[in-house]
């Protein structure tokens, strides 16, 4: 199975941080956090990663290159031209890199320490499944309900999407090459009963405000004084 890691999006509320870097090449404990990702996808089993880029893509491309380093093969979604394309609009660009199976898709901007499963978890004829999180302090109303496994839009007690998803191609057919957002395609798989779930119990970190990246890199830094 193959891997894609969203990191194209502006990272307005990291400035002047992204001012000269995309922000999932922003430094925590000692790396970028995309570092972070891929060293786990490669612990987990992957080998094929794609990365779509946009804002400042080429210091994303230049510092990372085919991913050899790491014992990767990175692959790009060059979304430069267009300018980012959201969430789902990105993930139609990058299909054809993606294949015909399911894939994962990460945040570039989260850091965690969920074991990516290479082998999909989707049941038959589903098109996506998410892992859900405790709804952090600056998302208390969380986005979905999760009960049996299974994921629906509405519900008294939501969780927050952790930004990882394991998705079936099938799920983006029809739709059109641009710039939209995913969750109205998540809501519509949802209500059709097409998406199951896990929740994910120990850390998770949106690294979403400068003074969060702050806490992360100090706490990374601690732990591995620590060591």
């Amino acid at each position: 199975m193959k891997a894609m890691i969203l990191a194209a999006g502006l990272g307005s509320r990291m400035r002047p941080l992204t001012d000269h870097l995309p922000k999932p090449m922003l430094a925590v404990g000692g790396k970028p956090l995309i570092v972070w990702h891929l060293e786990r996808l490669k612990q987990c089993g992957f080998s094929e990663v794609v990365i779509n880029v946009a804002w400042k893509g080429d210091k994303l491309i230049e510092a990372l290159g085919a991913g050899e380093q790491l014992g990767l093969s990175i692959q790009y979604s060059d979304e430069r031209e267009e300018g980012a394309l959201e969430t789902a609009g990105g993930i139609i660009k990058a299909l054809p890199l993606l294949g015909d199976e399911p894939f994962l898709v990460v945040n570039g901007d989260i850091w965690c320490d969920y074991d990516f499963q290479s082998v999909s978890p989707m049941k038959q004829g589903d098109l996506c499944h998410l892992v859900l999180v405790n709804n952090p302090p600056h998302h208390l109303e969380g986005d979905f309900q999760l009960s049996n496994d299974r994921i629906q839009s509405v519900g008294s007690e939501k969780l927050t999407f952790s930004g990882i998803g394991y998705y079936h191609p099938k799920m983006f057919e029809g739709l059109a090459y641009g710039k939209q957002p995913l969750l109205p395609i998540f809501r519509k798989a949802m209500d059709a009963g097409l998406v199951s779930g896990e929740k994910h119990e120990r850390v998770w970190q949106d690294i979403g405000t400068p003074e969060r990246l702050v806490a992360l890199d100090q706490a990374l830094m601690e732990n591995a004084q620590a060591v």
